[in-house]
């Protein structure tokens, strides 16, 4: 009796542990839409992106630009992308993803800026001390940069009932550090959302 006491017993853990499931986890394409929440995902990221580097590297004041420096490839510094919408939005994706493919372009080459930049110069501090004369790098020989990338995300929300419409708009610009004079200007404002939330039910 004990016996099939315990087997039963056994049966039943075996069976009730089937029946605790862990969340489900499907791959998708990486290019594949995706719209659960109704807020800025990785589709808005490819689809802006994509739209201001083609505007970006076919902009004639660019080539203007770039011409005017002759033989030397201009520089480029990556400013701040700032987050002015109504939402968390990481808006260092835009920058970095811009940054690389311009970069791979050929057409800019881009100097470190932010946290980089301030962990290379401390770096070089230290080898100042700590590095053999041979081997240490010199201060005060960083490439200056001659034009600096910026941007920012905006949002308009417009909500009536059980309805939100989202609508964003992300600038990129491109400024002569010297002169503050804008060589390139752009802008996406193709992402619209419709958001629609069930109705409570009374």
């Amino acid at each position: 009796m004990k016996r099939n006491f315990f087997v039963f017993g056994a049966i039943a853990v075996l069976l009730l542990s089937s029946c605790v499931s862990g969340p489900k986890v499907k791959r998708v394409d990486a290019r594949t839409q995706t719209d659960l929440s109704g807020y800025w995902n990785d589709t808005d990221v490819r689809i802006v992106c994509e739209s201001l580097i083609n505007d970006c590297l076919n902009s004639p004041r660019v080539d203007q630009a770039i011409r005017a420096m002759g033989s030397r490839t201009p520089v480029v510094i990556v400013g701040r992308f700032r987050n002015e919408s109504s939402e968390h939005i990481d808006t260092s994706i835009i920058s970095t993803i811009m940054e690389r493919t311009i970069f791979n372009n050929g057409k800019m080459d881009f100097v470190a800026g932010g946290d980089t930049r301030d962990e290379l110069r401390i770096e070089r501090q230290d080898q100042l001390y700590n590095a053999s004369d041979s081997t240490a790098s010199a201060l005060g020989n960083e490439t200056g940069a001659d034009f600096m990338l910026t941007g920012s995300v905006k949002t308009i929300v417009d909500r009536a009932g059980n309805q939100t419409v989202r609508t964003y708009f992300v600038s990129a610009q491109m400024t002569n550090i010297e002169t503050n004079t804008r060589v390139w200007m752009g802008e996406n404002s193709e992402i619209k959302k419709m958001i629609i939330q069930p109705k409570n039910r009374l």
